[in-house]
């Protein structure tokens, strides 16, 4: 995104209060993330890939988000 502001011409909406900490609690969230990211493809790049081993599969992986999320959200009857 660029750091310059908008032009004059074109003004821009505030947001409510709520709604701006809102997003600024989404932007920290997502450069959390991205920081994480970073950091693993950082120790991939300096160490190699870690052994089959030491590596939990996919299906695993996959199995347990879904765990998650389907406890996130209302049971449907």
């Amino acid at each position: 995104m660029s750091e310059q502001p908008a032009p004059a011409d074109h003004a821009r909406q505030q947001l409510e209060p709520a709604a701006a900490d809102a997003v600024r609690a989404y932007a920290a969230k997502t450069r959390a993330s991205a920081d994480q990211f970073a950091a693993v493809l950082e120790d991939i790049a300096e160490n190699g890939l870690p052994s089959v081993e030491d590596c939990t599969p996919w299906e695993e992986l996959r199995e347990a988000h879904l765990t998650r999320l389907a406890a996130q959200r209302p049971a449907v009857a």
